[in-house]
This record gives structure tokens, C-alpha cells and sequence, in this order.
């Protein structure tokens, strides 16, 4: 379960000197914010789901993926630190931005829902990426099998279950992902 700690004003310096648990630790807005190391299953969709944006991104100099953990700030980098599942990254004449990483510099990101912190992505996640640059968010949610999917900061967003699309400027064919089928190939 995420939880946000007591303590009210934490910084990206303080997530430096916590011990190495196993634990993802995020701060937004100076509030910690602790997550539980991922299971199997979460783990699992991750996996498959960078192999597929690899696959379809691997010969672009639009973009590439990249999973946590690797920093992701935004302007006030020193009370905000969070390190999404999956996230795309847009190549500037093939180059990645300077690391860590802004959230102006990501076209994508993804979090895979666990069901006892599910508000932490549906709303605390997805009030951070879009008014601060994320050109899209997408939610997996491994139980209902779905993904979420938003566009923008005033997208009421949409619940998939056939087909996702996915196609970044500069590419000329969209990533195609079959729903079932992905969670068939990834979970067995």
C-alpha cells in the first residue's frame, strides 16, 4: 500500500540517505510517498510491455524506453522525485535529455495499478504527469485487464479492453497492442 509519511516537507536529498529496502520511495511536492517492492505479476506486465515498445521504437530517433528506477523530476527538483514504471523518453536529434530526466521530456508514461494503491496512480499520479508536460498516461490494471489511457490534463480519460494506440510524433505507424492478448502473453 502507498503511503504518504508523516513528515511533511521531505526532499530529493532526504530519498538519497533512506536505506536501500527494496522499497520505492517518491516525493511530490515535498510529501514521501512509499511503495512496496513490486510483485510478480507487476513485474511481469512491465516486462512485456517494454519489450514492445523497445521492439517498436528500437530503430526511431524519436524516443526510447525506459523503466524504473530512474529519476523523473520537474521544475522544483528538489522537493519532487518520482520514478514511474515505464516511460518513454523523447529523443532530441537522437539524443536523450540530460538525465534525470524532466517530465517535459517524457511522451509516455505507464503505471501498473496495485489494488491497495490504485488512488495513488488514478489520481495523484496522472494530477502530476499531465498539467507538467507527459504527453500521455497510460494505467494498467493487471486484475480487470485493462489499460486506462489520458491524453491530456483535461482528458476524462478512457478504459480499454480491445485495442490500445499508441503512435509519437515522428513515427508514421501507431504501436497496435491487442489487450487480451498482451495479458495472455504476459501473465500466461
Amino acid at each position: 500500500m502507498v503511503m504518504p509519511a508523516a513528515r511533511t516537507e521531505w526532499t530529493v536529498d532526504m530519498l538519497d540517505d533512506l536505506p536501500e529496502d527494496g522499497n520505492r520511495y517518491e516525493v511530490i511536492d515535498g510529501e514521501l510517498f512509499v511503495t512496496p517492492a513490486p510483485s510478480d505479476v507487476h513485474q511481469l506486465i512491465v516486462t512485456e510491455l517494454v519489450a514492445r515498445l523497445h521492439f517498436y521504437l528500437q530503430r526511431s530517433v524519436v524516443a526510447r524506453v525506459l523503466t524504473s528506477p530512474s529519476d523523473v523530476r520537474r521544475p522544483d527538483r528538489e522537493r519532487n522525485r518520482v520514478q514511474p514504471d515505464v516511460f518513454v523518453v523523447k529523443l532530441t536529434d537522437g539524443r536523450r535529455p540530460p538525465y534525470p530526466f524532466d517530465l517535459t521530456d517524457l511522451v509516455l508514461v505507464v503505471e501498473v495499478v496495485s489494488p491497495n494503491h490504485s488512488q495513488y496512480d488514478y489520481q495523484t499520479k496522472r494530477e502530476l504527469y499531465l498539467p507538467n508536460g507527459v504527453v500521455e498516461y497510460w494505467i494498467v490494471d493487471p486484475e480487470a485487464r485493462t489499460f486506462a489511457r489520458w491524453r491530456d490534463a483535461t482528458d476524462r480519460g478512457e478504459l480499454l479492453t480491445e485495442t490500445i494506440m499508441w503512435q509519437p510524433d515522428g513515427l508514421d505507424s501507431p504501436l497496435v497492442i491487442d489487450v487480451p492478448r498482451f495479458f495472455d502473453d504476459a501473465l500466461g
